[in-house]
C-alpha cells in the first residue's frame, strides 16, 4: 500500500496529476480544488489512499492527513465510492464536519451525485464517529408542508427556520395559505425580540 509520495508534478489533467518521484510518474486523483493550484514541474507531497478493486489500483491524493482519515471515513458509508467521497472532501474537512454535526443534509445534497438519502446516510453513519450535535429529523414531511417550506424560503428564511415554524404550526391550521401565514406571525414575533 501506498501512504505518502513526494515528488514533482510531470502533468495534470482534468481530475488527475501525475507525480514523478523517484523516475517513476504515479497518476493520482485528488480533489479538483487542489487540482487548481498545482503547477507542472513543481514539487507537491500528497498522502495517499490506495483503491484496490479486482481489476484496478487507483491512487487518491490529499494535501493534509486530515482530509485522508474523513475520505477514509466517508467511504465506509455504504453506497459512495471513492470518486463521490473526493468531491465531498473538496468542500473542505471543517465544513463536512460541521455539516455531519449539524445534521445538514442541504450541504451534502449540493455535492455532485450525492441526493437526499445519501446525505442521510453520511450524516447517520459517521455522526457517532465524529460527535453530533443534533439529531437528523428523518420524518418524511407532507408534500403540503414541502411546499409551505419551500414558500418561506423564496422569502428570505433559512430552511431552518422555515422547517421550525411549519412543524410549531398547529393542527388547526389546515389549508397551506393558513399554515404559511400562521408560520410568518410567529418569525415576525421571534424577528421582533
Amino acid at each position: 500500500m501506498i501512504g505518502f509520495l513526494s515528488g514533482s508534478i510531470h502533468s495534470k489533467s482534468n481530475e488527475q496529476i501525475i507525480l514523478l518521484t523517484g523516475g517513476v510518474g504515479y497518476l493520482v486523483t485528488i480533489p479538483p480544488n487542489y487540482l487548481s493550484l498545482l503547477k507542472v514541474s513543481v514539487p507537491a507531497e500528497l498522502f495517499i489512499y490506495t483503491h484496490v478493486r479486482e481489476d484496478t489500483l487507483d491512487l487518491y491524493g490529499f494535501l493534509t492527513a486530515d482530509e485522508l482519515k474523513l475520505f477514509k471515513l466517508v467511504l465506509t458509508v455504504s453506497g459512495v465510492g471513492p470518486k463521490t467521497a473526493l468531491l465531498v472532501i473538496d468542500k473542505g474537512v471543517g465544513k463536512v464536519e460541521g455539516a455531519i454535526k449539524n445534521a445538514d443534509t442541504d450541504f451534502f445534497t449540493t455535492v455532485p451525485r450525492l441526493g437526499h438519502k445519501n446525505a442521510q446516510k453520511i450524516i447517520i453513519e459517521l455522526k457517532n464517529k465524529l460527535g453530533g450535535l443534533k439529531e437528523l429529523d428523518l420524518t418524511s414531511e407532507s408534500e403540503e408542508s414541502t411546499e409551505a417550506i419551500e414558500a418561506l424560503r423564496n422569502l428570505g428564511y433559512t430552511r431552518q427556520e422555515a422547517t421550525q415554524s411549519i412543524q410549531a404550526v398547529p393542527a388547526s391550521e389546515k389549508t397551506l395559505e393558513q399554515k404559511i401565514s400562521y408560520a410568518l406571525r410567529q418569525l415576525g414575533k421571534a424577528k421582533s425580540k
